[in-house]
């Protein structure tokens, strides 16, 4: 069944104290948001992901997303929607924004819950089919009392009958989105499950996940760093490997280097782009993992790889890291030729291949030299370039 997923990301996070919104601050390295969005991305079952924003904070949406969409594909990741002032407005302007091309399933998930897990993806999934309506929920592990004005405590509720509900919440599209069509009065309903409850359907329960933390408080950053540092620690292996590519000048206009058409006198040959940067660090990346070489992947004796792009190349092999369980940590190239000039270009080349490969342009470098007149490259018969790539993969032969 075709499932979409709203990522709710338009609050202030003032629990969280001073600095920026709480779904844009680093944790693990990385803006809180792009966890969440690259959990869901990764997840096969997922045909598209929407994110609610305040627009006020584009630019920092822009920053927290960069390369996700090249990695994923624009089509996965789709355009962040304006959010409204309360987190059912929010939710509606996100269930809106789905109306064009409608799923049968959506997820309606926070962005200060960074390690939902594919298992409560697809049990998710599996309960909105078969209910309608559901919602992960944990059992309570303390006594519930309620407490008088003055602060004495009373008798509570039977905890055996409570819940704490998470999110992903899931629904058949056609039933949240009404209801919160019928509801749009209201700024009371606190979640979707409310929302679907106040208009008479029945929610279901689901078994949620204690790893599933919401990130609320300053405390709440601190035990999340620790997660993110145990799961660095598992990705043990640390593997490097280089690659090499080389193509001869021919006739054109412009040469691709790193995704980049860069004007030249001449183009580079080749079946596909030629593009001997992006060609070397694929082959580099698949030199990590033990797979074969790039003309294994893409054989240049196949017609669909005739003048094709090589940014899916290098998307490929940073794609077979990430299924077996791995994170590219660094990636490096170096070009070698005496024309053109890669100083004025070589910024931007940085900023194609991080984007291409899903990385922070700090793990991205470029260099260049020439051969000082010598060999093939010193007469300016072509372009060469050399790579390396550095990835953490989880301990084990196969990197499983």
């Amino acid at each position: 069944m075709r499932a979409d997923v709203i990522v709710v990301a338009a609050g202030r996070g003032i629990r969280a104290g001073d600095g920026l919104p709480k779904q844009y601050r680093l944790v693990g390295g990385r803006p809180l948001l792009r966890h969440t969005l690259e959990r869901f991305l990764g997840q096969p079952g997922i045909r598209r992901v929407v994110t609610v924003i305040d627009p006020v904070h584009a630019g920092l949406y822009a920053t927290a997303t960069q390369g996700l969409a090249a990695r994923f594909g624009a089509d996965r990741l789709a355009a962040p929607v304006a959010g409204g002032a309360t987190r059912q407005a929010s939710v509606r302007a996100g269930l809106e924004a789905l109306a064009d091309a409608p799923p049968e399933l959506v997820l309606i998930h926070d962005a200060a819950r960074p390690f939902v897990t594919a298992r409560l993806v697809a049990d998710a999934l599996a309960a909105a089919a078969q209910h309608g309506a559901a919602v992960p929920v944990l059992r309570l592990v303390d006594t519930v009392k309620r407490c008088e004005a003055e602060g004495f405590v009373v008798s509570g509720p039977d905890r055996d009958l409570l819940r704490s509900v998470q999110t992903p919440q899931s629904f058949r599209y056609p039933l949240i989105r009404d209801a919160h069509r019928a509801l749009a009065g209201r700024d009371d309903l606190t979640d979707d499950a409310a929302v679907a409850d106040a208009a008479g359907h029945r929610v279901a329960s689901f078994a949620g996940d204690a790893g599933n933390l919401k990130l609320t408080t300053l405390e709440d950053f601190v035990s999340a760093e620790r997660v993110f540092a145990r799961e660095l620690q598992d990705l043990a292996d640390v593997r490097t490997a280089t690659g090499y590519d080389v193509h001869a000048f021919g006739e054109g206009d412009h040469v691709m280097l790193g995704g980049l058409a860069i004007p030249h006198g001449r183009g580079l040959s080749g079946h596909s782009d030629a593009d001997v940067v992006l060609h070397a660090l694929t082959d580099a990346l698949l030199g990590t993992i033990g797979a074969e070489d790039i003309g294994f992947h893409f054989p240049p004796s196949k017609p669909e790889w005739k003048g094709a792009a090589s940014d899916q190349f290098l998307r490929h092999a940073v794609g077979l890291v990430t299924a077996k369980g791995g994170r590219v940590a660094h990636l490096d190239a170096t070009i070698v030729c005496e024309e053109p000039k890669i100083g004025p270009h070589r910024e931007a080349m940085r900023e194609s291949i991080a984007a291409i490969a899903g990385l922070p342009m700090a793990r991205v470098s470029v260099k260049a030299t020439t051969s000082e007149q010598l060999g093939f490259t010193g007469r300016r018969e072509g372009i060469a370039a050399l790579a390396t790539a550095t990835v953490r993969l989880p301990w084990g032969e196969d990197g499983q």
